[in-house]
């Protein structure tokens, strides 16, 4: 299988960077700037006319949303152990899951806006900012009540594919909300953090990142 991913650092292409790693699987990683025009570029609209990541390249066919792409790709490689296929008892929550990294996805797409791509201070709306911090503090609830039971991952199973797709917003969530409160996804979010493949899907040293600031205030109103 001859994969490509296309990937800006921190973007939510991470998840797929990172479940390649925890697949094992080999790539070619294409590397795009956020912030200049490289996602506009004529080249990158014939891969994806949205100008977004990520996007995957697989036998010369292309895959554009986050969820397929896990999804497909965990199926493709189940020697890894990350899929939960029709015969297993916890196949509706891996795929429920799965697709929940996006409802905490918009949350984090929206206050990126709010504080990093709105960039002057007459661009931004502190009560947009703050109703989505809220919002973003509220779908990560669904978690903690989630671990509550003393299992490490997501699924009793295990650590699966639902763990990449959900847990880049769970490793971006506290630049934008504290997890004082929720004691169980930051003990989540701390073994997550504690794995290799996660580490090497990080931007590498003296990379450029969208997030520069280890924590985003609500703007005053």
């Amino acid at each position: 299988m001859q994969i490509t991913l296309h990937h800006a650092h921190e973007a939510r292409s991470m998840r797929i960077l990172w479940l390649l790693e925890e697949l094992g699987a080999d790539y070619t990683l294409r590397v795009y700037d956020f912030f200049n025009k490289s996602l506009r570029s004529e080249d990158y609209l014939t891969i994806h006319p949205a100008g977004r990541v990520p996007s995957v390249e697989v036998d010369g066919r292309v895959m554009l949303e986050s969820g397929a792409i896990a999804e497909y790709l965990a199926e493709q490689m189940p020697a890894a152990g990350l899929h939960r296929g029709p015969d297993h008892p916890e196949q509706m929550e891996y795929l429920e899951l799965v697709h929940y990294a996006e409802t905490i996805g918009q949350h984090l797409a929206n206050l990126t806006q709010g504080h990093i791509v709105l960039y002057d201070d007459w661009m931004r709306s502190p009560t947009q900012i703050g109703l989505e911090t809220k919002r973003l503090a509220k779908v990560l609830t669904r978690l903690e009540a989630q671990l509550r039971d003393g299992r490490a991952y997501l699924l009793t199973s295990g650590f699966s594919a639902a763990d990449c797709a959900v847990g880049y917003g769970v490793w971006l969530a506290p630049r934008f909300v504290s997890l004082a409160k929720m004691p169980h996804v930051a003990a989540y979010r701390d073994r997550l953090m504690a794995r290799p493949a996660l580490q090497k899907a990080l931007p590498p040293e003296g990379a450029k990142r969208i997030y520069t600031k280890d924590f985003y205030e609500v703007p005053d109103v």
